[in-house]
């Protein structure tokens, strides 16, 4: 459920760039939509990550809540694969 709702806020990224006052923000560096994942004990849960949707349109994988950690992908694996992969190994 969770990666088909980050298909459809991928297609629904801007691809703009964002100036504001003295820094330009190009699409690749704009979280358009954060799709957050949690264990049952919530704000204290062992196992938390989820995706980022970049404005550019690429996704990326994260672990973590306060502190996101990206989680590099193995070759042939999406972003969906490899956080499903360390959120496992996390239980």
């Amino acid at each position: 459920m969770a990666e088909q709702r980050s298909h459809e806020l991928v297609a629904s990224a801007s691809r703009q760039p964002v100036d504001v006052r003295f820094k330009r923000f190009d699409p690749v560096q704009q979280v358009v939509a954060r799709i957050e994942l949690a264990g049952p004990e919530r704000l204290f849960a062992s196992v938390r990550g989820g995706v980022d949707v970049r404005g550019d349109g690429s996704t990326e994988a994260y672990r973590g809540r306060l502190q996101r950690e990206v989680i590099v992908q193995r070759k042939g694996e999406s972003p969906y694969e490899a956080l499903r992969r360390v959120l496992e190994a996390g239980r």
